[in-house]
């Protein structure tokens, strides 16, 4: 492979709703641009992308794929994202390193809720994207309202730049409406060449009222070409196109196409348009990084090959024999194979052997990449997905990419209880390779949670464990770490007497315990006068108590937000001790404690739902349902429907992402955040009270 210039390099997310075409459509384009000598299948785990054995299996993309194609002495980036909400911190970080997106629509399923998701997305950072429509060979294929529903669903900007010869099983051809000129396949050829005609007759209708309709909407982006317009002129096919690639940076305009990826109609025409339309490198907007690793003040990133070097990780994936392997874009300079470069987020020296550019599950080592490219290198000692790559000379740390937050919570824990520092480095790994995993060791449950974007995203998880690590686990429904308190005071002795021959044990204390505000924890005063207690013996008192309440009084749940005030007490000259006034004070919380009342605490969430309108009645009985109480709802200019805050008891918060996309269709997002600690409701509580002392039993 030559070296290309960023003039010359095009980065690409390919974006769209999961089984929709996106790995069909990057495959095919690899292949009739010569890059891959196979074109796969989905149905027999054959594509570029999908290399994994979760993704052979299962049909779909779990991770970000890499590719690339070599078309008009360009070099284009394909990132092949997953499509499925379960994996959209991969799809998210694709569209941070790429300049521009293909939206994938399926000419059978249309718009579905993750093409909105994605697009909206590729809107809200700025990139031009192009519409493609992919199975046009499919059965119920219907360009037109594909069309339609883009425009309702999406955007009213869209417009095609081509029409489709026949649809369906009939679907052989493609006519380009600047050209002016039909692309007609032979049947049963998958090389994508195709025969230039003039516009078949039966066309002719459809191509008159879209290329009216393309001219107008190119000419309204330009007031050069407006005035043209209305004075009659023909504006020309290069004009239209410069037009229409600045009306694409503006966000004015998104030109529509259609293939059949299976039969590779229409690819070679996406390539071209791909290098015509979409902004190279060089064209990139300047990015704003950090400089140093502490960020002290920020510098301007341009892709030149003559500025320092800077590089974004963008994805990290772990194989077999060789390691990690760290995906970058470079923003800035040029690295040859053999460069010792300067990670400043982690403050530590990498040496790039190996220099290559990912394509699938293959790597093309090269002898040095410019600026603006994507490569690839295995075996970096201390770097990750979000690191920045620069120099020592020049440090700097570029913004990271914002992942969405987890979705759902699942305890895990290995079948084989020998194995837990395998899972623990397995899941610290499996995070490194996907940040938006996560996982956590719950103190007070005693448990190692793991949170991700759905239920998907966990199973997978598993199935990397076993694979990768050897690990066998299982998830489980979390503990819900529920508290105790009490509402009233009260007070009593605590008194541990033990004679067994020889020296004994003696410890007597009287003790005061009363309620302190939520979120308090635990006091403990000393008020002994006249020497009750000797000082010495009084840190054992309060050790006794705090222990003792850690186990509470009504269902083994530690005790919270109370004082505890020690007032009297006796002691023997000979059997007293440390441990003695220690089991003292147990004794009396334990005699006290009950008699004060005591209640069950459970953790609250506050969450916020943006709900489509018409699943709004949905969402609120739902919440009711669960014991939410609802903070208020709103609708904010920058919110697609109705925005709602409510408080929900985190033991009815289990697997609710589920719920939640189930209701609404996948159209609704939730963020959560801890609330804090509110006493059970009586019933609930006597519940749960029973639930953990039938466990115990």
């Amino acid at each position: 492979m030559r070296e290309y210039q960023g003039s010359e390099i095009r980065n690409i997310a390919v974006v769209g709703h999961g089984a929709s075409g996106k790995t069909s459509l990057v495959d095919a384009l690899a292949f009739v641009s010569g890059s891959s000598k196979r074109h796969g299948s989905v149905n027999d785990g054959s594509t570029l992308t999908d290399t994994a054995p979760e993704e052979i299996e299962r049909g779909y993309s779990i991770n970000l794929g890499c590719a690339h194609a070599e078309w008009m002495d360009n070099k284009i980036n394909l990132l092949d994202t997953p499509g499925f909400q379960d994996f959209q911190g991969d799809a998210i970080a694709g569209l941070a390193a790429a300049d521009g997106a293909l939206c994938v629509i399926g000419a059978t399923a249309g718009v579905e809720v993750g093409t909105e998701r994605m697009f909206r997305e590729a809107m809200s950072r700025g990139d031009p994207v192009l519409f493609v429509v992919t199975m046009m060979d499919r059965d119920t294929a219907n360009f037109d309202a594909i069309y339609q529903q883009i425009k309702t669903q999406l955007t009213s900007k869209v417009i095609p730049i081509e029409v489709p010869v026949g649809e369906g099983a009939s679907f052989h051809g493609i006519v380009n409406l600047l050209d002016r000129k039909a692309h007609v396949y032979a049947r049963g050829i998958k090389s994508g060449a195709y025969d230039e005609t003039d516009v078949p007759a039966d066309v002719q209708p459809q191509f008159d009222r879209y290329y009216a309709e393309l001219i107008e909407t190119i000419a309204a982006t330009d007031d050069t070409l407006l005035e043209r317009y209305l004075n009659g002129d023909e504006i020309s096919r290069a004009e239209a196109m410069a037009a229409m690639k600045d009306a694409m940076k503006r966000m004015e305009l998104f030109p529509l196409f259609c293939v059949s990826s299976t039969l590779n109609y229409g690819t070679r025409a996406v390539l071209s348009h791909i290098v015509e339309l979409m902004p190279n490198a060089y064209e990139m907007e300047e990015i704003h990084a950090f400089r140093g690793a502490e960020g002290d003040h920020t510098v301007e990133i341009h892709a030149k090959d003559d500025a320092p070097f800077a590089a974004l990780v963008f994805k990290t994936q772990s194989e077999p024999h060789i390691g990690d392997v760290s995906v970058f874009r470079i923003l800035s300079g040029c690295v040859r194979n053999g460069d010792e470069l300067y990670n400043a987020t982690r403050d530590v020296a990498e040496k790039l052997n190996h220099l290559a550019v990912p394509n699938g599950r293959d790597r093309t080592e090269v002898a040095c990449l410019h600026a603006g490219d994507i490569g690839c290198v295995a075996k970096l000692r201390n770097t990750h997905t979000n690191d920045t790559l620069s120099t020592r000379a020049h440090p700097v740390r570029l913004p990271q990419i914002t992942l969405p937050e987890p979705l759902v919570e699942l305890a895990i824990h290995p079948v084989n209880r020998l194995d837990e520092e395998k899972l623990q480095l397995g899941l610290h790994r499996l995070h490194e390779e996907d940040p938006s995993f996560e996982m956590h060791w719950n103190a007070e449950t005693h448990e190692t949670l793991v949170s991700g974007m759905g239920e998907r995203h966990l199973e997978v998880a598993l199935s990397k464990l076993k694979r990768k690590f050897g690990v066998t686990a299982e998830l489980s429904r979390p503990r819900i770490a529920y508290r105790e308190t009490i509402r009233s005071r009260a007070e009593g002795q605590g008194k541990h007497k033990k004679q067994s021959g020889g020296r004994g044990q003696f410890g007597d204390c009287w003790v005061r315990i009363i309620p302190t505000p939520r979120g308090d924890g635990f006091r403990f005063e000393d008020r002994i006068v006249g020497g009750a207690i000797p000082s010495k013996f009084i840190p054992a008192v309060e050790r006794g108590i705090s222990e003792a309440a850690e186990r509470g009084v009504l269902a083994g749940f530690p005790l919270v937000d109370f004082q505890v005030e020690l007032y009297d007490g006796s002691y023997h000259t000979v059997d007293s001790n440390e441990m003695s006034f220690k089991m003292a004070g147990i004794q009396a919380f334990k005699s006290v404690a009950p008699k004060c009342r005591p209640v069950l605490l459970e953790p609250l969430d506050e969450i916020e739902i943006v709900t489509p309108d018409e699943s709004l009645g949905d969402v609120l009985g739902d919440l009711s349902s669960r014991r939410g109480h609802i903070l208020g709802t709103d609708t904010p200019e920058a919110v697609r429907g109705t925005r709602v805050r409510a408080v929900v008891p985190q033991a009815e918060l289990h697997l609710y992402a589920s719920s939640l996309q189930s209701m609404t269709h996948g159209r609704a997002s939730f963020r959560r955040h801890f609330r804090g600690y509110e006493e059970v409701p009586t019933d609930a509580a006597q519940k749960i009270i029973a639930e953990v002392s039938q466990l115990s039993s």
